[in-house]
């Protein structure tokens, strides 16, 4: 019995082997297909939100409004492509005159391919890791909208690979409502711990307002967080 158990665990550990060279594949395809549609879009912002807000809802109008005036200004609208938040920003986009691009992603509930993406910018990916990095490389910045789980994970990465200085692009959070204000009031605490340094905190934008998002985002200077650490450890 034991001799039919290890043979039968080798023989999964081998087959799981074999389906992880195959899927090395995949994931490098997934890389080059978006790089090669990405590259094309020109200046974008990122914008993250739930899934689940329907059209009416005052947090959905309030992002067909962020993205629309975010278009106006000459930028492009990443989303992630579904419902929702996702959808508002892409609808926003076309409003604007904007690129509106959609980046897509198979779960097995909730996710579909709105109706206002380019067609031509409508990509589809199976692994999260991938999808991100085409959130972050191609954008000039981030909004993160009401959401849950999943949109914080997504701003949050983004976020700390600004924190870890891979990149110098503003994260703004709308705190419509006061929804974020929790979330705002522990970012308080881990800068009294010690835990969030003055650099880190100048990366992250907040405001109550589509105005007052949109006025910080052109005057942003980024913080240079490399030479903040250096003199910090000197």
């Amino acid at each position: 019995m034991n001799d039919t158990i290890r043979m039968s665990k080798q023989r999964r550990w081998s087959e799981s082997k074999a389906h992880s060279s195959w899927q090395i594949f995949k994931i490098m395809a997934e890389f080059v297909d978006g790089f090669e549609a990405l590259a094309k879009i020109g200046p974008c912002i990122s914008i993250f939100g739930s899934a689940r807000t329907q059209p009416g809802h005052a947090y959905y109008e309030l992002t067909v409004d962020v993205a629309k005036r975010l278009a106006e200004e000459g930028f492009g609208i990443i989303s992630g492509g579904g419902p929702g938040i996702m959808e508002a920003a892409n609808k926003g986009a076309q409003l604007g005159g904007g690129k509106s691009v959609g980046l897509n992603i198979e779960l097995p509930f909730e996710q579909h391919a709105n109706p206002f993406i380019d067609r031509d910018a409508n990509l589809h990916f199976d692994y999260f890791f991938v999808r991100k990095v085409m959130f972050t490389k191609y954008s000039q910045g981030f909004v993160m909208m009401p959401g849950g789980f999943g949109t914080m994970d997504e701003f949050f990465e983004v976020f700390t690979w600004g924190q870890l200085g891979l990149h110098r692009k503003p994260c703004g959070i709308l705190n419509t409502g006061g929804y974020f204000d929790p979330l705002l009031a522990q970012f308080d605490v881990m800068a009294r711990e010690g835990f969030l340094r003055p650099a880190h905190r100048a990366m992250l934008i907040t405001g109550e307002t589509p105005e007052g998002i949109l006025d910080q985002f052109a005057t942003y200077k980024a913080p240079d967080v490399i030479t903040y650490l250096n003199e910090e450890r000197t």
